[in-house]
């Protein structure tokens, strides 16, 4: 009996072992398969080309690489932001601002205009009997004049017979009433007053020069006649302007019409007088648009008492743009332009340098911002100071950047610094043994280059534009069918690249844009000869002052620094980085 209450004791024992043991395990494993629950969502991405996401794990559909989760690849970004570091961040001097702070953004639109004469002022002294000018007391345009002050003395011989038909009927006054008012009446519609008409009856001669005399107060702005003309009657003598009130118009461009109306408060200065403000209101609206200027005029009244506004003086209108408060607005610096598209880049983690582009759509230029009518909202953070940097590392990283809406890696050659990890840069930046003649072509695009380069040193805009049109000619000769495997795809996306902005730079007039896409430009090339070689010593420089103190690269065939950037400005600013072999 003893015997089987020890086997039952152990027999108990050993399935409380097993509970634990086996239990436990069980509970172990349910816990296990509910982690691959959650995590079956995960999106496996490329290191190389950050825009491939997939649901499950495998090799890379552009370059054959395998791929990695994609939070462990991206730092747990999303796929489109990126990070810069600290030191990036304060090389590249990048300031962000948040969009729609009434602190600190200028919602008042410039106007650009002149004075004019105001028409409603303005008045033609005529002659109202025709004859022969015998003098003028007004003999040049600018002198001013007062109501009542002679003008002229005309010889009328019309006016002469009158005066005689006058001192006629004046006989017959009594028997023939009517005939007399009527020559009487007659010689008042040619403006002779009451005072020379009975002068003329009472001394019974006829005068043969009258007078005109000025009808309004003014300024003469136009001398119609000279002595010994004849004149007709109602024919112009003098144009006269009362300046004691003038007009200020203004263009308005077309995209700016619907900020603006009537009635509201503009302030007015002058380049004669620039530290005064004449405070005014807009009185008129062109209802048409100039089809040469796509402009319209505005219009405000200005009083002038002391003649100090004068027409045809340059004047700035600076005003309210209206419906501020419905206007999502962002800094002008912030917008990056490439053809149609408007991309600004958007800081999205406040306590981090993360960014992320944003392509918008924009309205009108309101003083130093732009409308944002699509693609923003008011409170967020964006690069208002250094956005070509931030782009140039969108680009090092692969992600969606001006030039590159769908993503892809790119390099300048110079990751480091923008933040860029060199571990997956190694295959881009090893030299690779190519066709000879791919070497050749890739020699011919870099010869027009380097026209390109000193087109820009000298500021000739017009040769710059003819050295990038004959450099994007070269580029498409280029044959990427003579690269194989890797190689074909890094030149597919280097090629994209200086396409563009070759192209960019070959339909841009103003020199400050082209030596800003003359940035990118070279940074592309740099890495395309630093992989594929042209069988040429090359120099790489750099300017740390170009771009707004961003920095920026080039090649150069010689040891001397000429900076393409700053010309004779700052002809010989920059160094050498490294010699390419």
């Amino acid at each position: 009996m003893k015997k089987y209450s020890i086997y039952l004791g152990l027999l108990a024992i050993g399935l409380l072992l097993g509970w634990v043991l086996f239990g436990s395990n069980s509970s172990k494993a349910k816990a296990h398969d509910h982690s691959k629950e959650i995590t079956s969502n995960q999106m496996w991405t490329c290191s190389m080309h950050p825009q491939i996401m997939q649901p499950e794990a495998g090799d890379c559909p552009i370059c054959g690489m395998d791929l990695i989760p994609a939070e462990a690849g991206a730092d747990g970004l999303a796929a489109n932001e990126f990070k810069l570091s600290e030191n990036a961040m304060k090389l590249a001097n990048i300031h962000t601002v948040v969009i729609n702070d009434e602190n600190k953004s200028d919602n008042s639109i410039a106007l650009s205009g002149k004075i004019v004469e105001n028409e409603k002022k303005n008045a033609v002294q005529v002659t109202y009997f025709s004859g022969r000018i015998e003098k003028l007391f007004i003999n040049f345009t600018g002198e001013r004049i007062r109501k009542g002050q002679q003008l002229a003395l005309i010889y009328s011989p019309e006016l002469f017979s009158t005066q005689q038909e006058l001192l006629t009927t004046l006989k017959l006054k009594k028997s023939q009433p009517q005939l007399y008012k009527a020559v009487r009446n007659k010689l008042k519609l040619w403006k002779l007053s009451e005072a020379q008409i009975n002068r003329i009856e009472s001394t019974g001669k006829v005068i043969e020069n009258f007078i005109v005399y000025a009808t309004v107060s003014g300024t003469v702005t136009e001398k119609m006649v000279d002595v010994g003309q004849t004149v007709k009657q109602g024919q112009g003598l003098f144009k006269i302007a009362n300046l004691q009130s003038v007009w200020g118009e203004f263009d308005v461009y077309e995209k700016q019409v619907e900020l603006v109306k009537i009635g509201q408060d503009i302030d007015v200065s002058t380049n004669a007088q620039p530290d005064k403000t004449i405070s005014s209101k807009v009185s008129f609206i062109d209802p048409i648009l100039n089809t040469k200027t796509r402009t319209v005029t505005l219009r405000v009244n200005l009083n002038n008492p002391k003649s100090e506004l004068k027409p045809g003086m340059f004047v700035k209108g600076k005003l309210e743009a209206i419906n501020r408060s419905s206007s999502v607005l962002v800094p002008a610096s912030a917008v990056l332009w490439t053809g149609k598209r408007s991309v600004v880049y958007v800081k999205t983690k406040q306590d981090k340098a993360v960014f992320e582009m944003k392509e918008v759509k924009i309205g009108s230029k309101i003083g130093e911002s732009y409308q944002v009518l699509e693609g923003l909202k008011g409170g967020e953070e964006v690069v208002a100071n250094g956005a070509f940097t931030v782009d140039a590392a969108a680009q090092l990283q692969g992600k969606k950047s001006m030039m590159n809406k769908n993503g892809g890696v790119i390099t300048t050659g110079h990751e480091a610094h923008l933040g860029m990890n060199s571990k997956n840069m190694t295959m881009i930046n090893k030299r690779v043994k190519v066709d000879s003649k791919f070497q050749e072509q890739l020699r011919k695009v870099f010869d027009e280059y380097i026209v390109l380069k000193d087109a820009l040193i000298k500021g000739d805009t017009q040769k710059s534009i003819q050295a990038s049109s004959m450099m994007l000619k070269s580029l498409t000769k280029v044959d990427m069918k003579l690269l194989k495997g890797n190689s074909h795809n890094v030149w597919m996306e280097l090629s994209k690249k200086l396409k563009t902005y070759t192209q960019s730079l070959s339909d841009s007039k103003d020199l400050k844009a082209q030596r800003g896409y003359f940035k990118p430009l070279s940074s592309n090339l740099i890495v395309a000869i630093e992989k594929f070689g042209i069988n040429k010593e090359v120099y790489s420089q750099f300017c740390p002052m170009a771009d707004n103190n961003s920095g920026g690269h080039w090649l150069s065939l010689e040891d001397k620094v000429l900076n393409p950037y700053f010309g004779d400005a700052m002809l010989k600013c920059g160094e050498i980085t490294k010699t390419i072999k």
